[in-house]
């Protein structure tokens, strides 16, 4: 445990960053099942859809240091190569 107060404030900020980190991680993901779900089911509109939303959350992950950017990259091309499969 921490005893000094920069060390302290140090824990706080980093359990609010591990919450925010966390939040649009999950967010992210679920975006991204979404998509795979509706190219799963066939429903290209919805796939479409899905891809939209997923795309610019998935850049901002990027942008905010979540994942990397060759990561985010990598997840946006295989997405669209699947939903432009449809």
């Amino acid at each position: 445990m921490a005893n000094h107060k920069s060390a302290l404030k140090r824990n706080k900020q980093n359990t609010v960053r591990n919450a925010r980190n966390t939040h649009i991680r999950s967010t992210m993901r679920t975006y991204v099942k979404q998509v795979r779900e509706a190219v799963a089911a066939g429903d290209a509109e919805a796939a479409k859809l899905a891809m939209e939303k997923a795309m610019p959350y998935i850049d901002k992950a990027a942008g905010k240091g979540i994942i990397h950017k060759a990561t985010a990259s990598r997840k946006i091309s295989r997405l669209a190569k699947l939903v432009n499969a449809l």
